[in-house]
């Protein structure tokens, strides 16, 4: 019998290596090809369904929308250097990084499910964009999918159920709260989009404690063989700072690691230096945003380490992709709109979300918490600033 079954996890851990290798060799065409897209200088996808080619990059590029970056070789990138990362937890590699998907380890459910579900919601709700607007159609992949594979663990009619959900209920909450709340305030857009996914993703999780098939929400977690394994870093090691920084450049999409993170920049950068115009909506403000993104992420990581420490996660990562670009596009990337935001975003934002998600019910995800507090400190944040000498809008 040990015989048998040492053959059968060997040819188990054989499978799984073809698996991984055939998938990072399709994910290496997928940037190859985004690259060469851009290139070109294709135009953005305009909700015609007819035109795959666009539709595809329009996807992929909107894996890299919550960081503002909006381009499609840094959402093919993270998705490689997320792939990295799982590979390196379950082969425990010495220089794996923090655990993805929450700590829990279920990265490719959760990524998987993030991704069907933002087809999913492109393909129901992409006619919005005929008028030449923007939606923020990119919400299912950072909302109610990932969230709730984390919450109610791994499976196929979970994910397939938190895929489903995520597409129906997070766009049409994101697109009404831009539309009648965000343009009528002058608030930014990532106002409305991350009040659309708390929105969508209360309705969402109220709706699975009433679905059969679905297990008690966090149940998983109690299997001897489900336990995420902690991160191999330590609070006080010197390296920890910088490393926890980069990671929470990826932990809007549940990646929260920093081979993902470095992929993500790396794509984005590349991508910015071949055509500029093509990054964070043809601002021309790509390097005012990243810049703005490392001080508030360094400055939050510093700020809020003792929690960290403490409770072994903290929200640090909440303004990297809300405060802290919204006001750089809001000010047109001046000095003062970098530091402001940045330095603004890391004190408010972290501890704001912690208090939210500390009060939510526990059927509800802590991610509630963070993008209810991505909504609230930029609302209160940008209007503020227009009130500061030397701001200009």
């Amino acid at each position: 019998m040990t015989t048998v079954r040492g053959t059968t996890g060997l040819a188990g851990s054989r499978r799984a290596a073809v698996g991984a290798g055939a998938i990072f060799v399709a994910l290496v065409a997928l940037a190859g090809w985004s690259f060469a897209r851009l290139a070109r200088g294709e135009q953005p996808w305009n909700g015609d369904y007819t035109e795959l080619g666009r539709f595809a990059s329009w996807l992929v590029g909107s894996i890299s929308e919550p960081q503002y970056y909006v381009v499609a070789p840094a959402g093919a990138l993270l998705l490689i250097g997320g792939l990295v990362a799982h590979v390196a937890h379950r082969r425990s590699w010495r220089l794996q990084g923090f655990v993805q998907a929450c700590g829990s380890g279920l990265w490719p459910w959760a990524a998987g499910s993030a991704l069907a579900s933002l087809l999913l919601g492109n393909v129901i709700w992409g006619w919005t964009l005929a008028q030449g607007s923007w939606q923020p159609l990119f919400v299912p992949l950072v909302s109610v999918a990932p969230a709730v594979v984390v919450l109610y663990g791994p499976g196929r009619r979970i994910a397939l159920s938190a895929a489903v959900l995520g597409a129906l209920l997070a766009p049409p909450a994101s697109i009404l709260a831009v539309e009648y709340g965000c343009r009528p305030l002058d608030l930014p857009p990532v106002v409305g989009a991350t009040t659309g996914m708390w929105v969508g993703a209360a309705v969402a999780f109220w709706i699975c404690g009433r679905l059969a098939w679905m297990p008690p929400a966090g149940a998983w977690r109690e299997q001897e063989h489900a336990q995420p394994r902690a991160a191999t870093d330590r609070a006080d090691s010197v390296f920890w700072i910088p490393r926890r920084a980069l990671a929470d450049f990826s932990e809007a999409q549940f990646f929260g690691n920093e081979w993902a993170s470095a992929a993500l920049l790396a794509g984005a950068v590349v991508a910015h230096v071949i055509r500029s115009s093509s990054t964070s909506y043809g601002s021309g403000l790509f390097f005012a945003v990243l810049a703005s993104q490392v001080i508030t992420a360094v400055a939050g990581v510093l700020i809020w380490r003792k929690p960290w420490r403490l409770r072994g996660f903290y929200p640090t990562f909440v303004p990297v992709v809300s405060v802290a670009p919204a006001t750089v596009l809001a000010f047109g990337g001046t000095v003062q709109s970098v530091l402001a935001g940045a330095l603004a975003g890391a004190l408010i934002a972290p501890p704001v979300a912690a208090a939210i998600a500390a009060r939510l019910p526990k059927t509800f995800h802590p991610f509630v918490g963070n993008v209810a507090s991505m909504s609230l400190c930029t609302a209160l944040i940008v209007p503020a600033l227009r009130l500061v000498p030397g701001f200009s809008t």
